[in-house]
């Protein structure tokens, strides 16, 4: 995949993203984990979408520009994987609003890995 393909799958997932936290949050099934967006939430939803949307397309655009920097390449890759996740995680939300908790706990589970690996050293 070129390089403004993934700068393209990187917007789109930015968009798919701020378009399920809308819906998530007012339906009530979830909150923004973001306290910054959350903050912009609460101003509104255009607040919210401006500045998702302005921040995704900024990212893209630069990874995109940028994408002969081996840095850039990475970046990209390291970003498209933490969205391909945050995906997997709307769909553990939708799963969980429809009633099937399963996913829900294991994506708790999952997330509370870290912090257990790091008690085991502290």
């Amino acid at each position: 995949m070129g390089a403004l393909a993934k700068s393209l799958l990187l917007f789109a997932l930015n968009w798919l993203d701020a378009q399920l936290t809308l819906f998530w949050v007012h339906n009530k099934f979830s909150s923004e984990g973001n306290g910054l967006m959350c903050v912009l939430l609460r101003m509104g939803d255009g607040s919210f979408m401006f500045a998702k949307i302005a921040v995704g397309a900024f990212a893209a655009y630069t990874l995109y520009r940028c994408s002969h920097l081996a840095l850039a390449r990475h970046g990209m890759k390291f970003v498209l994987t933490i969205y391909g996740l945050l995906m997997l995680v709307h769909l553990a939300t939708g799963m969980s609003a429809l009633g099937w908790s399963t996913p829900l706990a294991v994506v708790s589970y999952i997330s509370n890995v870290p912090h257990t690996l790091m008690t085991l050293f502290s």
